[in-house]
């Protein structure tokens, strides 16, 4: 188990840490949470033993193995596969003592590495590498290819790709969500599911955290608090708990009132001299409270639009994509494209990485040309863009308040009303600039303070079409959820590109399927694009047709049988079904009830671990959900067996 004891870390003037005590235990998935600066970057440093501990103990077991997301970008040309491959520490290590073993001529230390290659899982290595880079979104044909010869994007998709590669006690993710599609993050939640080890995972995303832990740990004011539960669970438990703080900071004021009142009316009486004291120094005593200060300190919203055109857009047999170079023909990701844009609309634009989404909204906000047909704008149309890089609409070298002062001359319009120094400095204010941040350059400042200067330029703009290509990457979840308010009071029209589920299920009201070079609508909610996601992976992977899939084939039926042979016939074959069917149909039952009394177990013991214990009944009772939680994967894959067993035999009975 890993147990933080007494443990301080300063950083610089900032204490992030102080005095904390927590205790993780072996298989827990946990949900490391907490504003932005918080620290939870730096907990995984103290954990990797990139930074060290002013005081206190931080005890890893030392026969575990780590496995983390390197933050630098890959420049090597190695190919996708090799490079996943080399995240194998114990295959690589093995491959070493044979190329050793066989310069040296030494044939006992030959047969000692083909050993370790074989424990190792060497033969089908390649295939697990290929299986992750498959799952995380790429194409078969891009196995091969060599890593620099991708975007920064696709890269970091590889450098997670090799750290799920490496076998580990320990897996450490840093907004590993970040890069991903919802194609891929289905895929990853899966895998994630049944990672064997201990998991601590830091992600922005609800939805994310709600599938894959049972374990959130909370940093607050230097402090870390252990809840049972998931994030969702976290977020039920959290509110109860500053219900019950404030309603104590209440009582103790008027009890700090009540004594002040005494001692302030009694402290110059004689004969009330010593009460009075008495209650001075109960006072002194008392520990007091702060005051409850919530997470959620930060709201925005969007002003009403100068204009609301309707049609906001059209879009006319349109073609979208890049303009070739050098006299090299365009390359045309979307074809034909015919769709329109309406007042008050939310458009969720779904879609695979690389098949045009971001395109698409680059080239109707006029990042990108037009290569074909024509996007008609309603008169007064005036679009707010989020770009999926901050970068590509921010100057790194200057700070938040000339960027405001270059708005205002851009838009003189609304410069007359709110374009002073002062005016746009009260701005910034209102986005967390305040002081000297609103002449710290945009390049020194945080992903998640970029991301909130880009929302701020929108904002003052008052857009009435919204065009939001990733807004979420660098937002901590106090931010989404201002975004996501903000968002359905938008008198405007919003077209909405984003992995975070609960933001588009918070938005969006209809959906936009990009992808097979086209736009099209998609007819559902985003529980029905995940399991058309989910069917397109099964499809993919079925690359032959199932032989012998079903439990039995009806056989056609000799028409020159008399009535009676024909009946006695069909009755053989009814009593075949019913004596295949049976044990199957008995053997989903006891599944079942071994998944409900496995998910009692469970329960139980998750509730266990949220009381206080000692160290070695918290570690017993580890190791039993571990074992508990390992049991039910099991059993849930057997009953996914046993129903597709079920489901192909009575499907071939009714053919």
């Amino acid at each position: 188990m890993i147990v933080f004891s007494d443990v301080t870390l300063q950083r610089g003037t900032k204490v992030l840490l102080d005095r904390v005590s927590v205790t993780i235990n072996p298989g827990e998935k946990v949900a490391l949470v907490g504003r932005n600066g918080a620290g939870k970057s730096s907990l995984f440093g103290l954990l990797n033993g990139t930074l060290h501990e002013d005081s206190g103990d931080v005890v890893v077991p030392s026969a575990w193995r780590l496995a983390q997301v390197q933050q630098h970008m890959p420049e090597t040309d190695e190919d996708a596969t090799s490079f996943v491959l080399g995240g194998d520490t114990r295959l690589t290590q093995a491959q070493a003592e044979l190329r050793a073993a066989e310069a040296s001529g030494n044939g006992m230390a030959m047969a000692h590495a083909h050993t370790a290659l074989d424990d190792a899982g060497a033969h089908g290595a390649t295939a697990r590498a290929q299986t992750l880079i498959l799952g995380l979104g790429f194409q078969a044909k891009e196995l091969e290819r060599p890593v620099n010869s991708f975007s920064g994007g696709w890269r970091m998709r590889l450098q997670l790709a090799r750290a799920l590669m490496c076998p580990s006690d320990l897996l450490l993710l840093d907004e590993p969500t970040n890069h991903l599609d919802l194609d891929a993050l289905v895929w990853l939640e899966g895998w994630l599911r049944r990672y064997p080890g201990t998991l601590l995972v830091i992600s922005h995303d609800r939805e994310f955290l709600d599938a894959i832990t049972q374990v959130t740990i909370h940093i607050e004011n230097a402090q870390l608090t252990r809840y049972g539960g998931n994030y969702s669970t976290f977020e039920e438990m959290r509110a109860q708990q500053i219900t019950l703080q404030q309603a104590t900071y209440a009582r103790q004021q008027e009890k700090i009132a009540h004594l002040q009142k005494f001692i302030d009316r009694f402290k110059a009486k004689a004969t009330k001299a010593k009460q009075a004291q008495s209650r001075v120094k109960a006072l002194e005593r008392m520990e007091r409270l702060a005051p409850v200060l919530t997470s959620a300190d930060f709201t925005f919203g969007f002003q009403e639009p100068l204009q609301l055109p309707n049609p906001m857009l059209g879009i006319a047999q349109a073609d979208f994509g890049y303009r070739g170079k050098d006299g090299a023909p365009d390359a045309i990701i979307l074809r034909g494209v015919n769709r329109s844009v309406l007042a008050g609309q939310r458009i969720g634009i779904l879609g695979a990485n690389g098949q045009g989404k971001s395109t698409l909204v680059k080239t109707i906000a006029g990042e990108l040309p037009l290569l074909g047909g024509r996007i008609t704008q309603g008169k007064g149309l005036r679009i707010g863009y989020f770009a999926q890089q901050e970068l590509d609409v921010l100057r790194p070298e200057e700070h938040p308040l000339q960027h405001m002062i270059r708005l205002a001359r851009q838009h003189p319009d609304i410069a007359s009303q709110a374009g002073r120094e002062q005016d746009l400095r009260n701005f910034l204010g209102s986005f967390l600039f305040t002081g000297d941040m609103v002449h710290q350059t945009v390049g020194s400042m945080s992903g998640g303070e970029k991301a909130r200067l880009v929302l701020a330029m929108i904002v003052w703009q008052r857009p009435n079409l919204l065009l939001l290509d990733e807004p979420t990457n660098h937002l901590d979840l106090t931010t989404r959820e201002a975004l996501a308010l903000a968002l359905n009071e938008f008198e405007g029209a919003v077209m909405l590109v984003s992995h975070d589920r609960a933001l588009i299920r918070l938005v969006c009201d209809e959906f936009w399927l990009v992808g097979q070079g086209g736009v099209r609508p998609f007819d559902g909610d985003l529980d029905d694009y995940q399991r058309y996601l989910l069917e397109r992976v099964q499809q993919r992977r079925e690359t032959e047709p199932e032989q012998g899939t079903a439990a039995f084939a009806s056989p056609k039926m000799d028409v020159s049988l008399s009535a009676g042979e024909l009946r006695r016939q069909q009755a053989a074959q009814r009593q075949q079904y019913l004596n295949q069917r049976r044990p199957l149909q008995k053997q989903v039952q006891q599944i079942e009830n071994d998944m409900a009394r496995l998910t009692a177990e469970k329960a139980e013991l998750e509730s266990k671990l949220c009381q206080p214990l000692p160290a070695d009944a918290i570690a017993v009772a580890g190791k039993q959900l571990k074992t508990v939680q390992q049991m039910l994967e099991a059993a849930e894959e057997r009953w996914l067996e046993a129903s597709a067993s079920l489901e192909s035999l009575d499907q071939s009975t009714m053919r």
